[in-house]
């Protein structure tokens, strides 16, 4: 039995350092958008609640939520 130690039961749906596709849906209280994937939050700087389909890069994944930023040539239909 291991104890203290995690087990990998955790796993997250994202990576620090890949690029998704995501939706923003709402804006943070920094003004970061916002958008999940797989029930993780990310938070997007220099996007906005209504961008659709803009591809971000994780820069970093944290037990709670992640930060992402806009991938430059993205695309934003708002």
């Amino acid at each position: 039995m291991s104890y203290g130690q995690n087990t990998g039961g955790s796993s997250k749906p994202v990576e620090t350092g890949k690029e998704y596709t995501v939706d923003i849906t709402d804006t943070g209280r920094s003004g970061d958008g916002i958008a999940k994937i797989g029930g993780l939050v990310i938070f997007v700087k220099n996007a906005k609640a209504g961008d659709k389909n803009i591809k971000i890069k994780i820069n970093s994944v944290g037990d709670r939520f992640a930060t992402a930023e806009k991938v430059a040539g993205s695309t934003d239909t708002t």
